[in-house]
């Protein structure tokens, strides 16, 4: 690997994550949505890998 290549690890935290994931999932006026379109679902996959980013890196630092 070169010295050059720099890695940021995830710049949100998870309850943010969490907030985002609830966001996809609430619908108009606040109910929940039953379904997804696929650009969300592609967000959601997108937020649930970040998270387990989160959490893997929060698990670490505590061990």
């Amino acid at each position: 690997m070169s010295p050059d290549l720099v890695t940021r690890g995830p710049v949100r935290s998870a309850a943010e994550l969490n907030q985002a994931i609830r966001a996809l999932w609430t619908g108009p006026g606040g109910h929940p949505a039953l379904r997804l379109t696929d650009e969300q679902r592609e967000e959601y996959g997108r937020l649930l890998a970040e998270l387990r980013q989160v959490e893997r890196g929060e698990v670490v630092e505590a061990a």
